[in-house]
């Protein structure tokens, strides 16, 4: 049904906020065949939804007039997992049921209740709230549910992760049997599908994900980096987007904390939202983002559901989701409403076979990319900064006075370098990759300086096992308790690897593998199989001269393959580390 065909005065609100055709979920709820009926509809976020069933809901609220009739009971309730969604919703459907006359309510944790009740008693036509506040109201009397027309579960998958189920039933308890039931989930996991048979009749399956927006608008990128890269991969990518707005995701607060501080000390305007924050400290982050004050915000899954950044461009997923859902939660933060969006998801070496599994069973194409350099990032840096200062600038007589001093004092060239630098001065510095190759096909022939005497060591890991320099040096530096300054030549060949270490370093390696490997056992998984042992001596010269640390072999950045032992009889060796002897 074509918005011409609704009340005249919700096309006239749609017009004026420029709507023309509906979206595919707008247009999906007011087929004849949704007219009346329960829904359970697939959108994601950004889609349209909300507009969706606010019209959806007109019927129910609207008389012949196409004005809202009076009532001193709520007939329309609308459910959100959190403030800043409900908060949202709340002023969609202001603007969208402003000229019909319609009260909206706004129930949300964090406001006045004693506010929120005097505007439930002064009658309101919609009801829209968080499910602990709406709960609480429904228990002090202060919501009455009885002639409720219709019931809005937004987000529904969400609000039963986040712990709501009993807070949705007591509420959906309270309701008439009649009342029309709309449930709108970006998923249909088996808990949706249960709580829809209970409280839903006949219910109306829609799904849009395809045809609205699906993965179409986010553009999925991914990158593989050693352990100990994974901050410096992000700073990175945050130079080279230079996003208008960027979400960084993490999985626990204390890294959103930690992470937050390494950014905010790097020069970053960046904000945080975790569990530990109050209400207020999320208001101000969220205004800070608003009114781009802040550029970044490092937040947890359950602290970022339900916002709303419309200039939002980059995902970044720090630590990588749990499963395919989280992942969609995350990413539908960008690539909304139409608007083109980037989702990257950074990658632990031992983490991209599931990663990948995780991908292909959502059917998510993925772009598997090499982390931004600093010489890339530079290089945008100095096209960004071109296109910025040719822009056309519009100067009072103070700035052209000044400018005319400038001119008189320093040559155009002198003006121009400091304004360069000054630009320059602003942005956070590029991070170097540990282990990343900035010359891949180099060949060394001669030592590298200071390591004119060094210590071979050899490792039960080679190219079979997609053995690369990336992952062997942070593991080197960890077992060895060394820097990566005191490693010498990588040289991978089939079944093992060599490497050197600096004389003066050899000994304390050797004392401090013996001591890792008894502590960290069964710590890093199938890392804890490698055997690294001395050497009598480099390796054999088979014509292989990229297997230096300066560029591995290429077999693309993969997860080691299994170091367990092949030999099976009678059991003996079942599981035990494939050691190569010297």
């Amino acid at each position: 049904m074509p918005f011409s065909k609704l009340p005249p005065l919700l096309a006239e609100a749609l017009a004026a906020r420029d709507y023309v055709t509906p979206t595919p979920v707008q247009a999906a709820v007011l087929e004849s065949e949704a007219e009346g009926r329960d829904l359970i509809v697939s959108a994601q976020t950004g889609s349209g939804k909300t507009v969706a069933f606010g019209l959806a809901m007109a019927p129910l609220l609207l008389g012949e007039d196409g004005r809202a009739a009076q009532t001193r009971l709520p007939l329309a309730l609308a459910i959100a997992p959190t403030r800043e969604l409900a908060l949202q919703v709340s002023r969609e459907l202001m603007w969208l049921y402003g000229k019909a006359g319609a009260r909206i309510a706004t129930c949300v944790g964090g406001m006045d209740p004693s506010k929120e009740r005097r505007a439930l008693n002064q009658g309101a036509h919609i009801v829209v709230g968080t499910p602990g506040r709406l709960r609480d109201h429904l228990e002090r009397g202060a919501l009455n549910l009885s002639g409720l027309c219709a019931v809005v579960l937004d987000e529904a998958d969400e609000m039963l992760d986040m712990g709501f189920r009993e807070d949705l039933e007591e509420i959906l308890d309270a309701t008439p049997p009649e009342r029309r039931t709309l449930l709108f989930s970006a998923t249909i996991p088996k808990p949706i599908i249960n709580l829809a048979k209970r409280y839903q009749r006949d219910a109306l399956r829609i799904s849009t994900v395809g045809e609205d927006r699906g993965h179409g608008d986010i553009s999925y990128q991914a990158m593989v980096v050693a352990p100990a890269d994974i901050e410096n991969a992000a700073v990175n990518l945050l130079r080279f987007h230079e996003a208008e707005s960027a979400m960084l995701f993490c999985g626990t607060r204390d890294s959103v904390r930690h992470l937050h501080s390494s950014l905010i000390e790097r020069g970053f305007s960046a904000v945080a939202l975790s569990g530990e924050h109050s209400q207020s400290e999320r208001n101000q982050a969220m205004q800070a983002l608003r009114d781009k004050r802040a550029r970044v915000c490092v937040a947890t899954d359950v602290a970022a559901r339900g916002l709303d950044l419309p200039t939002l461009s980059l995902v970044i997923h720090v630590e990588t989701p749990r499963d395919a859902q989280t992942l969609q939660h995350r990413s539908g933060r960008t690539g909304r409403a139409g608007k083109k969006g980037t989702a990257v998801l950074i990658v632990p070496y031992q983490r991209r076979k599931r990663v990948e599994s995780m991908l292909r069973g959502a059917k998510i194409p993925v772009d598997w990319i090499d982390p931004p350099t600093p010489e890339t990032i530079r290089a945008n840096d100095r096209e960004r900064l071109v296109t910025q200062l040719l822009e056309p600038v519009n100067g009072d007589d103070e700035d052209r006075a000044l400018a005319e001093r400038l001119l008189a004092e320093r040559s155009p060239e002198d003006i121009a370098i400091a304004l360069v630098q000054a630009h320059r001065s602003k942005m956070p510095v590029a991070e170097e990759m540990l282990g990343k190759s900035k010359n891949p096909d180099s060949r060394r022939d001669t030592p590298r300086p200071g390591f004119e005497n060094t210590v071979w060591f050899r490792m039960s890991v080679g190219r079979k096992h997609n053995a690369e320099p990336r992952w062997l040096l942070p593991l080197l530096c960890r077992r060895g308790h060394v820097t990566k300054d005191e490693v010498g030549a990588i040289r991978i060949l089939p079944g093992e690897t060599f490497f050197e270490i600096k004389q003066e370093s050899a000994e304390k390696f050797a004392a401090a593998l013996k001591r890792t490997v008894a502590k960290e056992e069964g710590e890093h998984g199938e890392e804890d199989n490698i055997a690294i042992i001395p050497s009598a001596g480099p390796p054999p010269d088979r014509g292989n001269r990229r297997n230096h640390r300066s560029g591995g072999p290429k077999t693309g950045h993969h997860k080691p393959k299994s170091y367990k032992g092949k030999n099976k009889r009678k059991g003996k060796n079942k599981g035990k580390p494939k050691h190569n002897r010297p």
